[in-house]
């Protein structure tokens, strides 16, 4: 079935695109409840120390490491909406064992290692499969328009998760809130279910795909190009300081500024807001200054005000400090939604699966060692200084982008969709 045309009526008024952003709003909402609670249950019931925070943090994103590329290849050999199904329904399961261990007597930090990294894999299928499945929804026209409002609605509803899961972790304990998360995932499984938009099974080959051969065609496809190459170099510099940030960051709140659960959340919904914000204006943004503008300007501007948070110390700083984690947010989505258009445009629909993993795997890929070498900074270092750290780290993810084609990519589109 071909995609549909844009309607001048918006893509809201699609059904099967509000039945994917209402799926998207529900497993964000679940995502998001995951975030604070599942750190908390080894911070505040298990007592882990910075170390294993920090080795739990690379558990939960070893996956784009371990699976991230043969996933792809795999993904462009089937239907991407039942795999988005599928790997929903299993994370909801792999969460309500957290809770049943716990009532169990049989929780430890080694379990949380096992769900983190189990849920982790589970996540790098969901997301190939899910930024695969775009495109053919609603047509490459649209993509830029469908990249903006789904990250508004992700956005939002970043705003209410750490709002509703810090009452919860409160009223109910960590593990017990990891229900609420488990039923929006589940939640957004069903809806997924109802979407009538069932893509063709993607055509086979006449010679027997190998997987290792689909794999390097996709890591080719996007190493040769500049643009490609730069987004992915530059998220890889970002999210590597960005996991050794998230590893120290509810340690620092909740140890080191004496924070309860609910004060957490309300300062993580900074985050959200900002977010929120950043989706709202993404596209306003990257037609004005132009998309390659605003993925290298973003992090360069957002970034800095996290070193913020370490600054802070009880007391209305910590207002400063929720405005810088604001801040970050608002560039992360700018930068997202500006280079997602670039990245899936340039790619023909058989790569968009292996485009998709070969860029999460090289710019995911550092999450895990950053997980580690923020553990390993906190241990040395204490979390304030590792914050800074981060914080620097994150800034400099500019950089790639600012010396590649990028920077000048409104001026020529031809030019950046060459291979070099």
């Amino acid at each position: 079935m071909p995609p549909r045309p844009a309607t001048r009526s918006g893509l809201l008024r699609d059904r099967d695109f509000r039945l994917l952003a209402a799926a998207t709003a529900l497993g964000q909402l679940g995502d998001r409840v995951v975030f604070l609670a599942l750190p908390l249950v080894a911070i505040a019931l298990l007592r882990a120390d910075a170390f294993q925070v920090g080795l739990l943090t690379a558990a939960t994103t070893a996956g784009s490491l371990l699976v991230g590329l043969p996933a792809g290849a795999w993904v462009d050999r089937v239907r991407k909406r039942p795999v988005l199904i599928a790997a929903d329904l299993a994370r909801a399961l792999v969460l309500l064992s957290v809770p049943a261990a716990r009532w169990c007597g049989l929780l430890s930090v080694e379990w949380l290692y096992g769900v983190a990294l189990v849920h982790g894999l589970l996540t790098v299928f969901f997301e190939v499969s899910y930024a695969s499945y775009l495109p053919h929804l609603v047509g490459r026209a649209r993509l830029l328009e469908a990249n903006s409002t789904l990250s508004a609605i992700r956005s939002a509803t970043s705003v209410g998760g750490p709002a509703l899961a810090g009452p919860l972790v409160g009223g109910f304990g960590p593990a017990t809130t990891l229900l609420a998360s488990a039923t929006g995932t589940a939640a957004s499984a069903l809806l997924a279910l109802a979407v009538r938009d069932h893509e063709k099974r993607p055509e086979r080959p006449g010679t027997r795909p190998r997987l290792r051969r689909e794999v390097r065609e996709g890591l080719r496809f996007v190493l040769a190009r500049p643009v490609l190459r730069a987004t992915i170099l530059g998220d890889a510099l970002f999210n590597l300081s960005l996991a050794m940030y998230q590893a120290m960051l509810l340690l620092f709140l909740e140890r080191e500024l004496g924070l309860d659960a609910a004060g957490v959340g309300l300062i993580l919904s900074g985050m959200g807001c900002g977010a929120l914000l950043g989706a709202l204006s993404a596209t306003r943004i990257a037609r004005r200054l132009g998309p390659g503008t605003a993925v290298w300007l973003a992090p360069l501007v957002t970034c800095p005000p996290t070193a913020l948070i370490p600054l802070a110390r009880p007391g209305w700083s910590l207002c400063l400090a929720a405005a810088g984690l604001a801040a970050l947010s608002f560039g992360g989505v700018v930068r997202v939604v500006a280079q997602a258009g670039f990245q899936q445009s340039l790619t023909p629909d058989r790569l968009l699966g292996r485009m998709n993993a070969a860029a999460r795997f090289v710019s995911w890929g550092g999450l895990p060692l950053g997980g580690l070498l923020g553990g390993a900074a906190g241990t040395a270092f204490g979390a304030p200084a590792t914050l800074l750290i981060a914080a620097a780290g994150m800034t400099l993810g500019f950089l790639p982008a600012f010396l590649s084609p990028l920077r000048t990519a409104e001026r020529g589109r031809s030019r950046i969709c060459k291979p070099s």
